[in-house]
């Protein structure tokens, strides 16, 4: 994949040195708490591998974000096809992203957000993204944080 880059982030291809952040974001019980497994190193470095590859091949997938003021890599921000989903029709694309947890509540997957969701409607032309979470996981219900 091409690098996006936003104000404060490059959206890339993940690397090898990514490997202990992505291992630790899919390992925490915090930012994990509503997915029923854990994966353990040998685990997420296959998932990282498969990421790597399907960024490379389709030009989206989760990709590594990364801070430009420091090159440190905080997580996951992009854009998939849901055909492990069954519930979902087929051709849905999914937006999602997974942070290490002291990167939450900083703007950064509003704003890598934006730059995928403008990257795929205008250059990939898809006509619909869409993005769920499970229902008592208000971290990742916008609503939830509206005001009453």
């Amino acid at each position: 994949m091409k690098p996006m880059r936003t104000e404060r982030l490059i959206l890339r291809n993940w690397e090898d040195r990514d490997r202990d952040l992505f291992h630790r974001i899919n390992s925490d019980e915090q930012v994990m708490e509503f997915f029923p497994f854990r994966r353990d190193r040998a685990q997420a470095d296959a998932k990282m591998d498969e990421l790597r590859g399907v960024t490379d091949r389709d030009g989206y997938g989760f990709a590594a974000a990364e801070i430009i003021a420091t090159g440190e890599c905080i997580g996951f921000v992009g854009i998939t096809g849901t055909e492990h989903m069954p519930f979902l029709p087929a051709g849905t694309v999914e937006i999602g992203w997974r942070l290490a947890p002291e990167f939450w509540g900083k703007g950064y997957v509003t704003e890598a957000s934006e730059a995928w969701l403008a990257h795929d409607f205008e250059t990939l032309g898809l006509g619909e993204i869409v993005s769920f979470a499970v229902y008592d996981n208000h971290r990742s219900t916008p609503s939830c944080n509206a005001s009453p």
